[in-house]
């Protein structure tokens, strides 16, 4: 994990938007690749599913996260965005609200904007406000790699003590191994045959 420095010190336009959030979490992603591989990074990222995950843990502990949420009624409508917080996306500017990215094909986030570079979404519950950032930046090796970030404001006490309680389960249990997932697909797209013309 590096240091959150490594994501501040850069003019991403997230900075603009996410003033009243914490950084919560810097992760590097295991995908190198050319200049212009940045769309399929969000592809990639958009389309995960954590019930088909690897690893049983991840499965099974977001399985315990969306049935709790159920029967504790903090994922409701009313827990939601325009319900219990004003949208992030309403304070884009015209230029970011001109660059819609693509919507999550299974986590209940809504696409703030997509750039060259990166890419950013929203998400609220009854617990916390979250915003996650996909970047591109350069690597050491001279290529490019994905960077992730994830903002969050949590909602009075339930949304402190449901951090702090997940906090060790996320660094330990949830984000490695759905890193290796990411890596894993990322490693598949790469070495996957280009698509016969006219199928």
């Amino acid at each position: 994990m590096p240091p959150k420095s490594a994501h501040t010190s850069r003019a991403w336009r997230i900075h603009e938007l996410t003033g009243d959030f914490r950084l919560e979490d810097v992760w590097a992603l295991p995908t190198p690749g050319g200049p212009d591989d940045f769309p399929d990074l969000v592809r990639l990222a958009t389309s995960l599913d954590p019930s088909r995950s690897a690893s049983r843990a991840v499965r099974t502990l977001f399985a315990f996260r969306w049935k709790a949420g159920e029967l504790l009624g903090w994922d409701g409508p009313e827990a939601g965005l325009d319900a219990r917080v004003a949208r992030v996306r309403d304070r884009l500017p015209a230029d970011l609200r001109a660059a819609p990215g693509p919507e999550f094909d299974a986590l209940p986030f809504t696409s703030l904007y997509l750039l060259e570079d990166e890419f950013a979404a929203e998400i609220a519950n009854k617990t916390v406000h979250g915003a996650l950032h996909l970047g591109w930046v350069p690597a050491g090796t001279g290529g490019h790699r994905g960077e992730m970030a994830v903002y969050v404001k949590p909602n009075g006490r339930l949304g402190n003590a449901y951090m702090a309680a997940i906090a060790p389960s996320r660094h330990r249990l949830v984000y490695p191994p759905m890193l290796q997932d990411i890596g894993r697909a990322w490693r598949r797209r790469a070495t996957a045959p280009p698509a016969r013309a006219g199928r």
